[in-house]
């Protein structure tokens, strides 16, 4: 984790490209928590449903959305992926197929951008670095829906669950729901994004957050585009008749620690995971089906143009290493140039002065 903050300082200046997905039934909150994390109305809210028409099943749309978000001083290219339609339907496997197949198509886009003989400057990767799961606050434990969904969607993208509308459940029943949903993650081996750390690599501050972040799962989220008057605060959230809840405080939802852990604290780290890890064993999936024939694309790239292939992409990989260990090399011996010549411009002034003392001491005597 250590390098990967090292990693993130170097890109403050020109600023990051993230892009998460959220899907959920409706009535889970993915609207009200979108505009709530970019405290504005990027995604509409779904209008009535027309009675005559409730019969109708539209299906799942996925619709990329793309916002500009200053997070301390640090320019967030945000896209935000949404899904609705997902789980209004009977048989929902169309759904299921159709966030699958978005995904795998940003990682072909991203393979075949990596074969081609020259790259477009302007490439722009889509690829998905989070998708935040909206489990609705039943108070039970996960639907076959919930199960089925995180775990064909684990292999291609950092699955993060949260609990939509937490403020229709007490403390009480919040917290058992949350420790029944991660015993079914774990009963059903589902591999969620749990905040990683490894105690003998990451020092004691990124064991400690990552830890503390890792018990919180499933997040207990509550959005609201409202403002209200809690003790003479103004302060978002939601005013109920038996007392107001507040968006940002930790007491009451979940909210400000998931919002801090996607645009600041671990934007970097699902970044690194989906493409050294997720997108990684997809290409070597892909790879695999065309050199076997098994590839549906009509792929036809034989096992000894793939490896050359392969060759060709790590050569251009060790090609620009070797550039920025130049590059670095370059700057070291420049700024030592540098300070040499201060330092001799340092001495060369030492040694006049102590020519004047000298000169001085001497006319002194005399």
């Amino acid at each position: 984790m250590a390098h990967r903050l090292g990693g993130r300082r170097k890109n403050v200046k020109k600023g990051f490209q993230f892009t998460f997905m959220v899907v959920g039934a409706s009535g889970t909150g993915r609207t009200t928590f979108v505009n709530t994390l970019c405290d504005s109305g990027v995604l509409p809210k779904k209008i009535s449903d027309n009675p005559e028409e409730a019969h109708n099943e539209a299906g799942i749309k996925i619709k990329p959305v793309s916002v500009e978000l200053d997070e301390d001083g640090v320019r967030i290219s945000l896209t935000i992926v949404d899904t609705p339609g997902f789980g209004d339907n009977i048989d929902n496997e169309k759904c299921f197929q159709e966030i699958v197949g978005y995904l795998e198509s940003q990682y072909d886009d991203i393979l075949a951008e990596e074969n081609r003989i020259k790259r477009n400057p302007r490439f722009r990767d889509n690829r998905v670095h989070a998708l935040l799961y909206f489990i609705a606050p039943t108070g039970h434990a996960l639907r076959e829906i919930d199960i089925e969904l995180m775990r064909r969607l684990s292999p291609r993208v950092n699955v993060i669950p949260v609990i939509g509308r937490a403020d229709s459940l007490t403390p009480q029943e919040l917290r058992d729901f949350k420790r029944r949903i991660m015993e079914d993650i774990e009963h059903y081996n589902i591999p969620i994004y749990n905040f990683p750390y490894d105690p003998e690599e990451d020092d004691e501050d990124t064991v400690e957050e990552n830890s503390e972040l890792r018990t919180l799962l499933p997040f207990a989220i509550i959005g609201s585009d409202e403002e209200i008057v809690v003790n003479g605060r103004t302060v978002r959230g939601r005013q109920y008749p038996w007392g107001a809840v507040e968006v940002d405080n930790p007491k009451h939802s979940d909210f400000a620690r998931l919002r801090s852990a996607l645009l600041s604290s671990h934007l970097q780290d699902l970044k690194e995971i989906t493409h050294d890890f997720l997108y990684e064993n997809y290409r070597t999936e892909k790879l695999s089906r065309t050199i076997n024939g098994g590839d549906q694309d009509g792929a036809a790239l034989d096992a000894d143009e793939m490896a050359s292939q392969s060759v060709r992409l790590k050569e251009e990989q060790l090609r620009r290493e070797e550039e920025k260990l130049r590059d670095i090399e370059l700057k070291v011996q420049k700024e030592i140039q540098e300070k040499r010549q201060e330092l001799l411009a340092k001495e060369e002034a030492l040694r006049s002065l102590e020519a004047r003392l000298a000169a001085a001491q001497l006319q002194d005597a005399a």
